[in-house]
């Protein structure tokens, strides 16, 4: 290890000459009180950023054992003091200074969300600060002066400011561990109290607009407020009793008037397989880990999927037993997301009407009437969506302001009165005895069966450019560039931050260097890479560091894989889940 003394020489020795000469900085240097990793550098002044990271060891850090002593809370302190760093390098970085991206000094820009990231670690021998710097150059040359101020003089401070717990406030840190904690022990308690989901009372659920997920300010928004009959509570590690709502197995209706709160609380339980940061307002929001949500997608890519539970007979004698389409309709592509999400796992299916297609949803008695059903390829949510529970244990929550038929198949009904719940499942029950909707039941004896496929390797193609090397980015929270072609995830609602989309276009080309051979199930090769992302973290994925992945969940690597068009499956496998 060269000591900091000599990252200066060799700064002055570049000064001036062409950008590539920063390569000689690369290594680890110390800083007496910290080490500093250059690890990538960046080719020009305008390329992706350089990737550094600062080591301080854990005596000098000084952090209590109590705050990392456990994965969850390990996971919340890497997040919280992500934050801190994120926020104290605006403070204390000068910014932009030469050409393209000189002068930047950032750190991954953390969501609503706690999720495990690639920005911090923390273990038993020391803390890093994984960021990036945009090295200094004019025009592409190298300018020493601007240089030496970020390494010498606002990456020392920031690690002072941010990697010393005798700088930070404990309490913070504390408060911010200890939430999740609690909320994953609500999450962890849910399957033997036989919930699929909580919510808190206080909780507050209504967002500042559909591009910002930050609470509607107090005075804005409705508290909630569990009603008698589903008020739960669980006894919480930390904050102690916690009384809210609980959302039993099986198939629960969120009714209501429109713009009463139901596609709100939908959303916050979409959101609620992940913990939340202090002053979120759902921190108290939790779904199981396997709640996967469900919506139509027109023209959708599908590649050999199983569709026929729910559609059958296609004109033209179309199998809809491996189904495929470059252009999916609204009711084909919303039956393909519900079996690829049975196929790796899930155990709970959100849905919202309002996203939903009408005809793969219900089937009316006068429609029964019109159209014979065989004539009629698609049998409609309603008639399966309890077998989905009785056959296979999976729950669905169900937004629907517009059906009443549904009352007949749900076992809990939730009424949103101007943001706050009622239980109506007393009452939609005697609806539903009293007023016969004459609709006949086509959903046959039994859900089917959900087929595991096996992707193969040919399918999956990351390279591109003359070089003819893996090329692969995330171009936006919904967006990955996959060699020469790209990964539309504007539908898959639950990825919540840019750095779980990296974290995919990696994992998938991961996976394909050991676990996708055509052999292998895609369930399979999930639990295989889960298996090392668990074992060796997310630095596997990555050639050199990168500080900027987030754990990604097994359910949107699967989206990822099954909206790549270049997708090729062997013959399905049947096997009842």
């Amino acid at each position: 290890m060269k000591s900091a003394d000599q990252l200066k020489i060799i700064l002055n020795r570049i000064e001036g000459k062409p950008y590539g000469f920063y390569r000689d900085i690369k290594g680890w240097y110390d800083f007496d009180n910290f080490m500093l990793n250059i690890d990538y550098i960046q080719p020009d002044p305008f390329a992706p950023p350089s990737q550094v990271a600062a080591r301080i060891s854990r005596d000098v850090a000084g952090f209590p054992p109590e705050l990392y002593d456990s994965p969850i809370r390990r996971i919340a302190l890497e997040d919280c003091l992500t934050r801190h760093f994120y926020h104290q390098a605006r403070k204390v970085a000068r910014g932009k200074r030469g050409s393209g991206r000189s002068g930047l000094l950032a750190i991954d820009k953390p969501s609503q969300e706690v999720l495990m990231r690639t920005a911090m670690v923390i273990n038993d021998d020391w803390v890093e600060a994984r960021f990036v710097v945009g090295l200094p150059a004019r025009g592409r040359r190298i300018s020493v002066r601007d240089a030496i101020e970020i390494f010498f003089d606002e990456i020392p401070e920031l690690v002072r400011r941010t990697l010393l717990y005798s700088n930070l406030d404990g309490k913070l840190l504390k408060k911010f561990v200890d939430l999740s904690e609690d909320s994953d022990y609500i999450r962890g308690k849910l399957p033997e109290r036989g919930l699929v989901g909580f919510v808190g009372d206080g909780s507050i659920l209504p967002r500042m607009s559909g591009i910002d997920d930050r609470p509607l300010p107090d005075e804005k928004a409705v508290s909630f407020q569990s009603p008698p009959e589903l008020e739960v509570s669980f006894d919480c590690p930390r904050r102690g009793e916690v009384r809210g709502m609980g959302i039993p197995r099986g198939v629960t209706l969120i009714v209501g008037g429109g713009y009463h709160g139901k596609s709100t609380l939908l959303a916050a339980l979409e959101k609620g397989a992940y913990n939340h940061i202090p002053g979120d307002g759902r921190e108290m929001v939790v779904t199981v880990p396997e709640s996967v949500k469900i919506r139509a997608e027109d023209g959708r890519f599908i590649e050999d999927v199983d569709i026929s539970a729910f559609i059958r007979n296609l004109p033209f004698g179309k199998d809809t037993g491996r189904f495929s389409s470059p252009d999916a309709s609204g009711s084909t592509s919303q039956a393909a997301n519900i079996m690829e999400a049975l196929e790796v796992g899930a155990k709970l299916l959100l849905v919202d009407e309002d996203t939903s297609a009408t005809n793969f949803m219900i089937r009316d008695e006068r429609m029964q009437l019109l159209v014979a059903k065989e004539k009629e390829p698609i049998t409609p949510f309603i008639d399966k969506v309890k077998q989905l529970y009785d056959d296979l244990g999976v729950s669905t929550i169900l937004v629907m302001g517009g059906s009443g038929d549904y009352f007949a198949v749900a076992d809990t009904v939730i009424m949103m009165d101007e943001y706050l719940p009622r239980d109506r499942t007393g009452e939609a029950r005697k609806i539903a005895e009293s007023c016969s909707t004459g609709r006949s039941f086509e959903g046959g004896e039994h859900f089917g069966t959900v087929k595991a496929r096996r992707p193969r390797p040919g399918g999956f193609d990351p390279r591109k450019g003359k070089h003819n090397q893996a090329k692969i980015s995330a171009k936006s929270i919904n967006t990955i560039a996959f060699g020469k072609d790209y990964i539309d995830l504007s539908q898959v609602e639950q990825l919540v931050d840019i750095s779980q989309t990296r974290a995919i276009g990696d994992i998938i080309n991961y996976a394909l260097k050991r676990y996708i051979d055509g052999e292998r199930s895609l369930a399979e090769i999930l639990d295989l890479v889960e298996a090392d992302l668990d074992e060796k973290g997310m630095d596997v994925i990555s050639p050199y560091l990168n500080g900027n992945y987030a754990r990604p969940r097994r359910y949107e690597i699967a989206a990822a894989i099954n909206r790549l068009r270049t997708l090729k499956c062997g013959g399905a496998v049947s096997g009842e889940q």
